[in-house]
């Protein structure tokens, strides 16, 4: 990863000359920038308000305003649980609480110190018929009545990428 941050920015002018740096293509600069690094580094937000003519406080205020945008470093793998009130009701919470506990996360720290994954809690994913309820990587997960199961999941997707 260090070494994808540490690359010269000529991709990102392309895509911002592609938008004729128009002040009003910042939010799909922002979607290419969180397409390849997974969040928004400080130093490339830097270079787009530089190129785009947008001071960083007005691109950290879209940032932080869409849930798409993350402005810290995620995991490898995006666990997201639903807490929304179906899952709720039927033990989502047990969910949070043992991968909190097996990845060394709390209700500040999201993300495992390995980088290996980030956790996020999210109202409501539409899967209620199948409560409690996580999407890993983009793939929903249903039916994960305790904290076994969910440890379980995650062990066999993780070790599977792995490979």
């Amino acid at each position: 990863m260090d070494e994808i941050l540490n690359e010269p920015l000529d991709w990102l002018d392309e895509v911002i000359q592609s938008y004729n740096s128009e002040k009003t293509a910042l939010i799909p600069v922002l979607q290419s920038v969180q397409n390849r690094y997974r969040f928004l580094p400080e130093h490339v937000v830097e270079h787009i308000s530089e190129q785009m003519s947008i001071p960083m406080s007005k691109i950290y205020g879209v940032a932080t305003f869409y849930a798409q945008f993350s402005i810290e470093p995620k995991g490898k793998h995006l666990v997201q649980i639903c807490v929304g009130t179906a899952c709720h009701v039927r033990g989502s919470k047990e969910l949070v609480t043992r991968v909190r506990k097996e990845y060394g996360l709390t209700p500040e720290k999201h993300t495992s110190d390995d980088k290996l994954m980030t956790l996020e809690n999210v109202a409501c994913i539409g899967a209620c018929a199948m409560a409690p309820a996580a999407i890993v990587d983009g793939c929903m997960y249903g039916h994960l009545t305790n904290g076994d199961k969910i440890s379980e999941l995650l062990t066999k997707l993780f070790k599977e990428n792995e490979e």
